[in-house]
C-alpha cells in the first residue's frame, strides 16, 4: 500500500484509490455475495484496516473476510471504540476510517463516535448489519432504525435493500465522506442482502452521480479580490486558523501567506498543529481556556481572517461583544457556515488550500512591526502558561515534561476536560497534524481508542494519549485491543480522583454545590495495566515526570503512566460560557 502524501488534496472528480496505488480486485464481473461485494469495494477504496465487533446481523459480512486478507480486521471491545478508532485513524492518516457493527445495540453504540466525527468533520464510513428485509419494521430481535437514529449525526446514510446497490453505495459513501467538508457516512445492509448473490464491476459501480452535491474547490475571483483588499488595507490583521487547515493540508500555504503579509496566527482548539508553535508569528489558541493573549489579540485586531474555522461558541462567547473593532473574512468550504454565528465582511467559499494559494500572489508583502510588538507585549502582560508552583505535581507539569522529552515529535490524543486544556496549552506542537481531540462534541473516552486508530495509521510514530481519569474509564476496555495488536501507545493518566472540569464549574458557578459529587473512586491503574498485560508505572513527584516519560518511550509495547496530580487545580485562563474578553479570569497566583 502506498501511503498518501500528507500534503495531497484529492481532486474532487478523482478516486482515492488512484493515489493509493491499490489495484482493482480480480473478481470483477463474477457472481458474488453482497458481503463479498462490500469487501471488493472497500479494497478498491484503498481500505486496509477495519475496526469492528461482530454480531448476528453482520455475520454474513464477517463470514467472507477470510477471503480478503488485505483487509485487516481489528476486533474492538465496544462499538464506540470502533468509531473512535476509525476517527483517530482518519485524522492521523488523512484517509477514510472504517467501522463495522451489527444491528440494534451494536449500531446504536456507534452513535457517539459518529456524532464526534460529524462535529469535527472527520471522514468515516460505518457499515452496520440489519435484520432481514422481511423483518424490518416488525420490532424483530436487535432491530433498530439506525438510518433514522443517525440522520442528525452523519453527513449521509443509506439503507441498502438490493444486492446490486451494495458496490455503488460503498463507492458513493466514500466519495461523500472524504470530499467537500468531510464527515461520517453510515451504510446499513440487511442480513439477507449480504447473503444474496450479485455482480460487482468496479468501473461501473464507481460512477458517482450526485447532481445536487456541489464541492467547492477554488473560490470565485471576486471573493478572493474582496478578501485580499481587506488584508492589504488592514493594520492589525490576525489569522484565526481552524481545523480546515489540517483537513485540507494547507500548512505550507498558511505559513507562506502569514509570513508574506506578516499576520500573527491564532489557532482554534482543533486548529492546533496547523501552524508550528515555534514560529515567531504563532500566538496561541483563544476562547474559554485558551491563552489570554490570543483572545486579546483577536479583540485588538482590525481584521480577523477565519481560515477553516466555524467561529465556535467557545471562541466567540457573547456574539454581540466578540471582536467588535474588527472586520472579518470567513474562508470555508461549507457555505452553510458563513454568517451562521458571526456576520462577516467578506466570504470566501472554497477548499482552503486552493483559496490560500489564490490569495498569496495578490497579497502585498507587508511589515507590521508595531502590531507584532503589540502582540508580543500581550504575551508578556498575560503570562498564561506560567505554572504556579505549589510543590505538588500538577497536570501542567506532566504535559510540559512530555513536551520537553518528545520535543513536539509525537501525536497527542486527548478526550475532553481539564487534561485536554492543559495539553493544548502546555505541549508545543511543531509537527503538522499531531493533535487529535474531541472538539465540537466534547466526548469523554475519545482519548483511549482514538490513540489506537492513530497508532495503526502511523505505525512508526510515537503516540501519547493524555487522559483524564474519568474519561479513561469510559473506554478503558480498549486497552485489550492495544495489547492484542501489540500497539506501543503510551497512556498518561492525569489522576486527580475527580471529574476535574465538573469540579471547577461547580466551584466557580454553582456555589460549590457538589450534591452529585465529582469525586471518583478510581481503580489502581498500575494493577489495571498489569491485568491487561501492559507495563504500568506510577508517578507522584515532579522530579520523576521526565524520567518516567523516557522509560515509557523506551518500552516497545503499550504503557500506562499513572500521574497522581493535585486533587483540585483549576484551568486558567477562563472566559465563562457566553461571556466575552471583558469577563476574562486569570490565575491570581501568576
Amino acid at each position: 500500500m502506498v501511503p498518501r502524501d500528507p500534503n495531497l488534496v484529492l481532486p474532487d472528480n478523482e478516486d482515492e484509490i488512484f493515489y493509493l496505488g491499490q489495484e482493482t480486485n480480480i473478481n470483477m464481473g463474477k457472481t458474488l455475495t453482497g458481503g463479498d461485494i462490500a469487501c471488493e469495494a472497500l479494497l478498491n477504496e484503498g481500505v486496509d484496516i477495519v475496526f469492528g465487533l461482530p454480531g448476528g446481523a453482520i455475520l454474513p459480512l464477517y463470514g467472507v473476510l477470510s477471503r480478503y486478507p488485505q483487509l485487516r480486521h481489528v476486533l474492538v471491545r465496544h462499538e464506540q471504540g470502533a468509531a473512535h478508532a476509525a476517527d483517530g485513524y482518519a485524522r492521523a492518516s488523512g484517509r477514510v476510517g472504517v467501522a463495522f457493527a451489527t444491528s440494534g445495540p451494536g449500531a446504536t453504540n456507534l452513535i457517539t463516535g459518529l456524532a464526534t466525527a460529524m462535529m469535527d468533520s472527520v471522514p468515516i464510513v460505518a457499515i452496520t448489519g440489519q435484520v432481514g428485509r422481511a423483518a424490518i419494521g416488525s420490532d424483530a430481535f436487535q432491530e433498530t432504525d439506525i438510518t433514522g437514529a443517525t440522520l442528525p449525526v452523519t453527513k449521509h446514510n443509506y439503507l441498502v435493500t438490493r444486492v446490486e446497490d451494495v458496490g455503488p453505495t460503498v463507492h458513493e459513501a466514500f466519495h461523500i465522506a472524504r470530499t467537500g467538508r468531510p464527515g461520517p457516512v453510515l451504510i446499513d445492509i440487511p442480513k439477507d442482502v449480504m447473503q444474496e448473490e450479485g455482480t460487482y464491476d468496479y468501473e461501473r459501480d464507481r460512477q458517482i452521480k450526485l447532481p445536487g452535491y456541489r464541492i467547492p474547490t477554488t473560490a470565485p475571483e471576486d471573493q478572493i479580490d474582496a478578501a485580499v483588499k481587506l488584508i492589504n488595507e488592514a493594520e492589525r490583521p490576525v489569522f484565526l486558523a481552524g481545523h480546515g487547515v489540517i483537513i485540507s493540508r494547507a500548512f505550507d500555504k498558511l505559513k507562506e501567506l502569514a509570513e508574506k503579509a506578516q499576520i500573527p496566527v491564532v489557532t482554534t482548539l482543533l486548529g492546533i498543529s496547523g501552524f508550528p508553535e515555534n514560529h515567531p508569528l504563532h500566538v496561541g489558541f483563544p476562547g474559554m481556556h485558551g491563552e489570554a493573549y490570543a483572545s486579546l489579540a483577536l479583540d485588538d485586531s482590525d481584521l480577523i481572517i477565519s481560515a477553516g474555522s466555524r467561529f465556535d461558541d467557545r471562541i466567540v462567547g457573547n456574539v454581540n461583544e466578540f471582536a467588535t473593532r474588527s472586520k472579518k473574512i470567513h474562508i470555508d468550504i461549507d457555505p452553510a457556515e458563513i454568517n451562521k454565528s458571526v456576520q462577516v465582511d467578506a466570504a470566501v467559499v472554497g477548499n482552503l488550500k486552493h483559496v490560500l494559494g489564490q490569495m498569496i500572489p495578490k497579497a502585498e508583502r507587508k511589515s507590521r512591526p508595531e502590531w507584532i510588538r503589540h502582540v508580543e507585549q500581550l504575551k508578556t502582560d498575560h503570562p498564561s502558561l506560567h505554572i504556579p508552583e505549589t510543590g505538588n505535581l500538577s497536570g501542567q507539569h506532566v504535559v510540559r515534561g512530555l513536551s520537553n522529552i518528545t520535543k513536539g515529535n509525537a501525536i497527542i490524543c486527548t478526550g475532553v476536560g481539564q487534561h485536554q486544556m492543559w495539553a493544548a496549552q502546555h505541549y508545543k506542537f511543531t509537527q503538522p497534524n499531531s493533535w487529535l481531540c474531541s472538539g465540537g462534541l466534547g466526548t469523554m473516552g475519545y482519548e483511549v481508542p482514538s490513540a489506537i486508530g492513530a497508532q495503526m495509521a502511523m505505525p512508526e510514530a510515537l503516540v501519547w494519549s493524555i487522559c483524564g481519569d474519568g474519561g479513561f474509564q469510559m473506554t478503558m476496555m480498549e486497552l485489550a485491543t492495544a495489547v492484542e495488536n501489540r500497539l506501543p501507545v503510551k497512556y498518561a493518566i492525569l489522576n486527580n480522583n475527580h471529574l476535574g472540569m465538573i469540579t471547577q464549574w461547580q466551584e466557580l458557578f454553582y456555589m460549590g454545590d457538589t450534591q452529585a459529587d465529582a469525586y471518583t473512586a478510581n481503580p489502581d491503574f498500575v494493577k489495571l495495566a498489569e491485568a491487561f498485560g501492559m507495563k504500568g508505572m506510577r508517578v507522584e513527584e515532579i522530579d520523576d515526570v521526565e524520567s518516567a516519560i523516557e522509560e515509557a518511550n523506551a518500552h516497545p509495547g503499550p504503557v500506562i503512566v499513572d500521574f497522581v496530580i493535585e486533587k483540585v487545580e483549576h484551568v486558567y485562563p477562563m472566559i465563562p460560557a457566553g461571556g466575552s474578553i471583558q469577563d476574562l479570569m486569570e490565575d491570581t497566583r501568576v
